[in-house]
């Protein structure tokens, strides 16, 4: 069933159309139908381009996985390193492998230096 966009999805979504899609220009709009981007007026959950689908909206998975799925949005707290989306659910503390190598290092350094003293 489709529910009707938060202002702050369709916020992210223009944002992310802008930055990353390769069929928007600024000038011309979505260059394959030549008018304004379909992506700028939706307004519900559902339909969505297949460009965006496929290839923008894995750039954010927290969006992606709030339009995706069914029933209310799934919340998400933000990562202690990098501030990005990591799920609530589930036993992730980070968002990316990155992200939990360079926090311990952080734990590891800040061992050493209490074991230093």
């Amino acid at each position: 069933m489709a529910r009707e966009l938060t202002r702050e999805e369709k916020r992210k979504i223009r944002a992310l159309v802008v930055k990353w899609c390769a069929n928007y220009n600024k000038e011309y709009g979505c260059l394959p139908l030549e008018c304004e981007c379909y992506m700028f007026g939706k307004c519900w959950t559902g339909a969505y381009c297949r460009y965006f689908r496929e290839a923008v909206l894995p750039l954010d998975p927290a969006l992606e996985a709030a339009l995706l799925t069914e029933g209310p949005p799934p919340v998400f707290k933000p990562c202690p390193i990098c501030g990005g989306a990591v799920p609530v659910d589930g036993r992730m503390a980070y968002c990316s492998e990155v992200c939990a190598r360079i926090a311990l290092r952080r734990q590891k350094r800040e061992y050493m230096r209490k074991k230093r003293r």
